[in-house]
């Protein structure tokens, strides 16, 4: 009642079975052939197993899922991974076996009836396609007999899971009841007694120490850890050299094949050449400010052929002018449909150009895009600079190089962790990813730099030392930990000593002021209050009062004692959840009920079935 208490509060839907149990439902059958069986077993369940392909497959499916929904992939804990998809892959064979041991099988001609619905082996009216349906085949080197046992395991398995999900029962009666517990609430006065004020009264012996010490020195570890040097290299801290006229070129041409555009201007030119080439364009040129047409001045005074036709070439082509169309584009830069350029030198001698048509998109001209475009530049080379770098190191580090001298040669900041922890680290690198390669049994034996690992927009290269591997503790070594447990607990003791000692006096609203302490009055609160911890909100409701009197409930809680007081619990007469919601309601809880039937279902067979774990090839897979 806990557990579906907490569950109506918050409101989540509970995750069902981790991994390999989700697609028990039939989503298409994309999702479950693969192949055939791979003869190297991860586990033995009963009389079937599960391959190492298999379980390689499904553990590369998930992380790719799992790394679509986090950004930071040195955060994915790949131990937690490969254990889950194992107890996955392992729970989906042991209810195969039992769905075929109680003889839930399905007919040839249901699972033809089921394939032909299925939109993978339809054509584009929606019709059965036998070309299509040959091509899943060979594609996933299947025959259809392999195709129809694995459809009808799959079928098998939805049926026994059906059987045992949809069978929990939770009635309408008690989903009310449920929801009116959420709709309680009382007046509650608290005072809370903490621990660390009668730390001073607690009194221990070295008997109290020893004793503790043998009666829990399994518990009583130290914590694996190393020395850690590292490097860390992001983007933002790589220096960027000056940007060039070529980068911003660069960026320029980038930007527009990134918005497909296609020059579309039409363009004449009036060509000079010979030893007089520059003061014949530049008097052309002036002729042309004063209004002279282009076309006409052209078919006098062009050297090239194209004259004779008003000096029209054509859609402007870059590569028609070779290494001087830099030298043209810029001089058609900007120009408007009849605007005429300056003369330009060319290999060819001196141009003048006019545009006679423009039917492309117009885009913005490099000079109004330059901070824009300096800023791309920029990046880009910041980029190709840290990803220059990230190399480097990485080569240094294959090399066998030390930390420092990698530091000293690429010139990165060499940082240092002491006593880094595997379990409960809290360090700036408490990623799962450098954790794990910080305590690698390789790395730490030849006290290696590992490779870099990806840490959210950077890179990350470590070196331990002086390891210490987990042990059990010397006395001496554990008293410092067993002195602060046992004086919290004393002194715990001691708070909620005083706190049932109040707790007694307290029958009226009028007795909360006359205690030695002072309560906080937090006026009407209900079960989803924020005021109270977890703990306390369960106090805050375990008793009713009596009629125009109080309770008081004493208890221990994560700070020492609470002492709560509670007038009488009253109840809103009105649910806010329509009738369609409550119904939703308890369709939501016997789903969660049926999930917890179906985990007991699943022990239960682990006891049926023998299940053994091939330790080898599992630590192969996992790259240990």
């Amino acid at each position: 009642m806990d557990k579906l208490r907490d569950f109506l509060k918050s409101w989540p839907g509970r995750i069902l079975l981790i991994l390999c149990l989700s697609p028990l439902a039939l989503l298409g059958v994309e999702s479950y052939f693969g192949g055939g069986v791979d003869p190297n077993q991860i586990a033995q369940v009963g009389e079937a197993s599960v391959g190492l392909s298999e379980y390689q497959t499904a553990v590369n499916n998930r992380r790719t899922e799992t790394l679509e929904q986090i950004d930071d992939a040195s955060l994915l804990n790949e131990d937690v991974l490969h254990e889950q998809v194992l107890k996955g892959l392992i729970d989906r064979t042991l209810l195969d076996q039992q769905a075929g041991k109680l003889g839930m099988t399905v007919s040839d001609d249901t699972i033809n009836r089921l394939l032909r619905q299925e939109e993978v082996f339809q054509d584009a009216d929606g019709n059965f396609s036998n070309d299509q349906f040959s091509n899943f085949l060979r594609q996933r080197g299947m025959t259809k007999d392999q195709l129809f046992t694995e459809f009808r395991n799959q079928l098998s398995l939805d049926q026994l899971n059906a059987s045992i999900v949809g069978t929990a029962v939770y009635p309408m009666q008690a989903v009310s009841q449920l929801i009116d517990l959420q709709l309680e609430s009382r007046n509650i006065w608290l005072h809370r007694f903490n621990w660390q004020d009668y730390q001073e009264q607690v009194k221990l012996s070295k008997n109290d120490i020893q004793a503790y010490y043998d009666a829990n020195k399994d518990t009583l570890k130290s914590a694996a850890m190393v020395d850690l040097a590292y490097l860390q290299l992001s983007p933002q801290t790589v220096p960027v050299t000056d940007v060039t006229t070529k980068d911003l070129q660069q960026q320029y041409e980038a930007y527009k094949q990134q918005l497909a555009v296609v020059d579309e201007r039409k363009i004449s030119q009036i060509l000079l050449t010979g030893k007089d080439a520059k003061a014949r364009a530049d008097k052309v040129k002036a002729r042309l400010d004063k209004g002279e047409a282009f076309g006409k001045l052209a078919k006098t005074q062009s050297d090239d052929p194209s004259g004779e036709t008003g000096g029209d070439i054509g859609r402007f082509n870059p590569s028609v002018f070779g290494n001087d169309a830099a030298a043209v584009e810029k001089a058609l830069e900007g120009l408007s449909v009849g605007d005429v350029s300056a003369p330009v030198k060319t290999s060819f001698g001196y141009q003048i150009f006019t545009v006679t048509e423009d039917n492309g998109k117009k885009i913005p001209s490099l000079e109004s895009m330059r901070d824009e475009l300096t800023a791309k530049a920029k990046e880009y080379k910041r980029q190709e600079m840290y990803a220059d770098k990230v190399t480097a190191i990485n080569d240094l580090a294959a090399d066998g190089f030390s930390i420092e001298d990698i530091a000293q040669q690429e010139n990165v900041t060499l940082k240092r962790l002491k006593d880094y922890r595997k379990e409960n680290n809290q360090s700036a690198l408490s990623q799962p990813a450098v954790i794990k390669q910080a305590f690698d049994e390789f790395t730490i034996q030849d006290q290696a730099v590992t490779a870099g690992i990806e840490v959210g927009n950077g890179t990350v290269w470590v070196q331990p030392s002086n390891y210490r591997p987990t042990k059990t503790l010397a006395l001496a070594a554990a008293t410092p930990r067993i002195t602060q447990t046992l004086r919290q607990q004393k002194a715990t003791a001691l708070a909620l000593k005083d706190a049932k000692k109040l707790a007694t006096g307290i029958k009226t609203t009028a007795d909360i002021a006359k205690q030695p302490v002072s309560f906080q009055a937090l006026g009407e609160i209900n079960r989803q209050t924020t005021r109270l911890t977890e703990k306390e909100r369960g106090l805050a409701f375990s008793q009713q009062a009596a009629n125009n009197g109080v309770v008081a409930i004493a208890s221990e809680t994560e700070m020492g004692a609470t002492l709560l007081v509670g007038d009488r619990i009253k109840t809103e007469q009105q649910s806010p959840l329509s009738d369609m919601q409550r119904a939703q309601t308890a369709s939501i809880i016997r789903d969660n009920l049926g999930q917890d039937q179906l985990q007991d279902y699943l022990e239960y067979l682990r006891l049926v079935y023998k299940v053994e774990i091939n330790e080898t090839n599992m630590a192969n897979a996992q790259g240990r």
